[in-house]
């Protein structure tokens, strides 16, 4: 009888310890898809133009995302900043005067886009548990560094706005609770010949494969962890029943 009840403890242990690692797969998925987040079709190289994706999920369940504030570097300005239309959406670039003035092809820009806001018409919203998407033609892209930072404000129709604004932390540090969006740039390299990367020659297909890809690996990745995890959760629970049926033929 004792025998039994052992066993019973130790499956029930087990499914405890295979359910809280099912929740923490699915937990840790959540947090790591819910930020805003920049990409593009392929590596944005130093000197060169690319098409930039913000990638917008709605974290709240009662509220629906309404509109987005994207503040583009004032120490890297981009001479040439495009927006692509969303359907349902209107979008605004605000440029401001250059404390320095920067040449590009061969003429001096006094002036670039700072800001750019997409706000949803009546009736449009993204809807909780859903995503959008909004993209940005920008370049010449700088030399000087390996990222832009590119802070974002995302306001639901509650009123709340959160801000996307913290920058990347240190190598090996955490996550911060609301990182910025971060543009990675590659060096240029002597195979890219000037204008290979413009906008005009980034396909949309390209993104998508991109993105599609980038999920999936995440999601088989966080899939594999809790499988894993599930597995020991498992294998300890009958590791414990077998041992406690030892111990009762023992005792008996």
């Amino acid at each position: 009888m004792s025998t039994k009840r052992f066993g019973v403890r130790a499956l029930v242990k087990g499914g405890a310890v295979l359910g809280a690692a099912t929740i923490l797969a699915l937990t840790t998925a959540g947090l790591a898809s819910a930020h805003v987040t920049a990409s593009t079709p392929k590596d944005a190289v130093q000197g060169g133009y690319t098409k930039v994706t913000f990638r917008v999920p709605n974290e709240r369940p009662d509220a629906g995302t309404v509109k987005l504030e994207v503040t583009l570097p004032a120490e890297y300005p981009l001479a040439s900043v495009s927006t692509k239309p969303t359907p349902g959406w209107k979008v605004e670039a605000v440029k401001e005067k250059l404390a320095t003035p920067v040449k590009s092809h061969g003429r001096e820009v006094t002036e670039a886009v700072r800001t750019v806001t997409w706000t949803a018409d009546p009736g449009i919203r993204i809807e909780p548990g859903q995503f959008n998407e909004f993209d940005l033609s920008i370049g010449p892209l700088p030399d000087n560094t390996d990222k832009l930072v590119l802070p974002a404000k995302q306001t639901y129709d509650s009123g709340e706005v959160v801000d996307w604004n913290t920058p990347p932390p240190a190598e090996g540090a955490d996550e911060p609770e609301r990182p910025a969006p971060v543009l990675k740039l590659v060096a240029k390299t002597a195979g890219d010949a000037h204008g290979t990367a413009t906008a005009t020659a980034v396909a949309d297909d390209g993104h998508d494969t991109a993105a599609a890809g980038s999920t999936d690996d995440t999601a088989r990745w966080l899939g594999g962890a809790g499988l894993v995890v599930g597995a020991l959760g498992l294998g300890l629970g009958a590791g414990a029943v077998l041992r406690s049926r030892r111990a009762g033929k023992q005792t008996a």
